[in-house]
């Protein structure tokens, strides 16, 4: 008999909130999703036990919303705009420019292990965003119905070797390669705009690398692909995927992996 428990989630944009708010649904538990305007689905509002609707930037009012309902464990899902933060469309209280304040700077990890802290301190847990993902993390092996033949595995291991170093520097977590050479790598703009540009340079035929951080933080942050992402490789005509086993969400893995082989994409789960 599964126990019901009120589990909090701070929703940015894309489709990992969602399906996360629908297993907590399937599962029987309460929940109260805090939602950051111009980021999070609107489709969030009727999965919700209880909702409420964020800047970001609105550390105290986001604890309030978790306070009132007597949430005290949440899940952070979804990615942030992050072009938007030096636009000046965020506009951070005073609790979020202590917290920038103490940090030693600015990279994802620092960034979200700090307001991840400042949750803690105010007795609201941060659970691991995989907790109810399991059968969402693909293990190691060819997922797809093509294999690679030796030149591609050559290939994986280069641009896997180049994907681990730019995730050590907390750069990006992917690199678009051709022929033992990379042509894009993720920074800021996020993994589809990297896959266009390199997509672009390489005029198609690419491989893409997606990888963990070598001590990631599986509270945030996780690597993740899904249907927009093989949209997005099926435009740019991309002939490999590669994923981090255990370390990567994949969503709609049913479609995601139809789609691919639809098109005679290779996609791979490497440890």
């Amino acid at each position: 008999m599964i126990v019901s428990e009120r589990i909090g989630l701070i929703a940015g944009n894309g489709n990992l909130p969602i399906v996360i708010a629908r297993e907590l649904e399937r599962l029987g538990h309460e929940r109260f999703i805090c939602a950051l305007k111009g980021e999070a689905e609107t489709a969030l509002e009727r999965l919700a036990s209880q909702h409420e609707w964020v800047k970001l930037g609105q550390l105290k009012k986001l604890v309030q919303f978790f306070k009132t309902h007597n949430v005290t464990r949440v899940i952070m899902a979804g990615k942030v705009t992050k072009t938007n933060l030096f636009k000046g469309e965020v506009q951070p209280d005073l609790d979020m420019i202590k917290v920038i304040a103490g940090t030693k700077d600015r990279k994802d990890d620092t960034l979200l292990g700090a307001v991840a802290q400042y949750l803690e301190e105010k007795g609201i847990r941060v659970m691991n965003s995989v907790e109810y993902l399991g059968e969402a993390l693909p293990q190691a092996g060819v997922l797809s119905k093509r294999k690679p033949s030796q030149a591609f595995q050559e290939e994986i291991e280069f641009g896997w070797k180049m994907a681990k170093s730019i995730a050590a520097l907390d750069i990006g977590q992917t690199v678009v390669t051709k022929n033992k050479s990379v042509l894009a790598v993720e920074s800021i703009e996020g993994t589809d705009a990297a896959i266009l540009r390199g997509g672009e340079l390489g005029a198609g035929e690419v491989n893409v690398i997606k990888v963990a951080k070598p001590d990631q933080d599986m509270r945030f942050d996780v690597p993740t692909v899904g249907l927009n992402t093989i949209n997005t490789l099926i435009q740019v005509r991309a002939r490999l995927l590669v994923i981090e086993a255990g370390k990567t969400i994949l969503l709609d893995r049913e479609a995601f992996l139809a789609k691919a082989n639809e098109h005679g994409m290779m996609v791979v789960a490497k440890q």
